[in-house]
């Protein structure tokens, strides 16, 4: 494409050139300088080629005398860029000091001033000068206000000062107009302080925002609405926030466990129940599955029996097999209990099937056995090496993985990982 428009240009210079030509020639004009009795007499074509000439040999004359001073500032300016360029190398690196150095030098150039003392401030507080950051972001403030003000409050986040980090953007959070990074150390900062209602207020910039990757605002969201569902001072108030929460936060695993969590505290079992129950149905989560188990006596016949029935789609999973287990244990069912345990052990030792397994031994009146499992539930918790009970060790527990076609929602069978 930038070569036809070459030759086209090329082409409309000369038709408008020939039309030119044609139109000078017939009448090149004339032109009279009179000065102080000399005359000058000239076309009009050579009174504007003299022009040019002339103007092109001010400007050269002008860029030779100017060149020893751009030659001082294009040096400076190169210097100011590498010397930048080496402190962030040195600040990635971890040569505080050293980069604290480069990038205070790179600061003395106008252009790349605000940059400089941004990660000149993040050196000094990483070199432990938290007093010296503090100053250069005062200096920073000046050229870059937005994003000196998000550094500031992410040192006194890390300082152990979430609740001044979040006044400190309060303002920008009120009025929408926070950058991407300020909605996160916002979203921190309240997090940190408490303030979950707050955090939850980042969520909906940062997921149009587009600047945040999917797998990490997945994991900020969650811990958000987990911290919000916790702030629920009784069942009404929790309740009330679950129903106003928007559809796709109600759908996430990390927030359903909080809701149902909270729910069973505050007396909701059944509520817990349908939770975990129609979020299972949608996708399968051990971790909603130990809480499904872990929720106390109340209905647990019902639960015991949903459990039980999950076992046949899901045989090899270890949470799953450990939360049938314990409630199993909760009803004393020793004997269907045990098995469970064992086979929950062998696939994915937990410090939960130790514990439940010791209480079986203790409604079997085996004392000493008991102990070891909750010996191994400690050790496990420590991350020590755990020691096999007599009875496993003697036994054969079937550990292999049982073939099990799954499908999901629209039917269609998935592939095993």
């Amino acid at each position: 494409m930038k070569l036809w428009r070459w030759i086209v240009g090329l082409i409309l210079v000369a038709v408008i050139a020939a039309f030119a030509w044609h139109w000078v020639a017939d009448d090149p004009g004339y032109v009279l300088i009179h000065l102080r009795g000399t005359n000058v007499q000239m076309t009009v074509v050579t009174a504007v080629v003299i022009l040019l000439l002339a103007w092109a040999a001010i400007t050269a004359l002008v860029a030779l005398i100017r060149w020893p001073f751009g030659a001082m500032t294009r040096r400076h300016r190169n210097l100011s860029r590498r010397r930048l360029s080496d402190g962030l190398v040195s600040l990635i690196e971890g040569r505080h000091g050293e980069a604290e150095r480069d990038l205070n030098r790179a600061a003395r150039y106008p252009s790349v001033r605000g940059p400089a003392l941004l990660a000149a401030a993040e050196a000094a507080e990483r070199h432990g000068e938290s007093t010296r950051a503090l100053e250069t972001l005062d200096q920073a403030a000046q050229e870059t206000p937005r994003a000196a003000r998000v550094l500031r409050a992410r040192l006194l986040r890390r300082a152990g000062k979430p609740a001044d980090a979040a006044t400190l953007l309060a303002p920008e959070a009120n009025s929408g107009a926070l950058t991407p990074a300020g909605w996160i150390e916002f979203a921190e900062a309240s997090l940190a302080s408490g303030d979950a209602r707050g955090a939850v207020r980042a969520i909906e910039p940062l997921q149009k925002s587009g600047e945040f990757g999917s797998r990490a605002f997945a994991e900020l969201e969650s811990r958000i609405v987990t911290a919000y569902i916790a702030s629920a001072p009784d069942g009404a108030a929790l309740a009330a926030l679950w129903s106003q929460l928007p559809k796709g936060q109600r759908r996430l695993p990390a927030a359903v466990d909080a809701y149902a969590r909270q729910a069973a505290r505050h007396g909701q079992i059944m509520a817990a129940m349908d939770e975990i129950e129609t979020s299972l149905r949608r996708e399968w989560s051990p971790t909603l599955v130990a809480t499904y188990g872990g929720m106390g006596a109340e209905d647990i016949d019902q639960r015991l029996r949903k459990a039980e029935a999950w076992i046949d789609t899901h045989p090899n999973d270890a949470a799953l097999l450990t939360a049938v287990g314990r409630m199993c244990v909760r009803v004393r069912l020793w004997g269907k209990a045990k098995p469970l345990l064992e086979r929950a052990l062998a696939i994915e030792p937990s410090v939960a099937a130790w514990e439940a397994l010791g209480d079986v031994y203790v409604g079997e009146e085996n004392p000493a056995i008991a102990q070891r499992c909750y010996r191994n539930a400690l050790a496990l918790a420590r991350g020590e090496v755990t020691e096999a009970l007599p009875e496993i060790r003697t036994g054969r527990i079937d550990t292999r993985v049982t073939a099990v076609e799954e499908r999901d929602q629209h039917g269609v069978p998935r592939l095993s990982p």
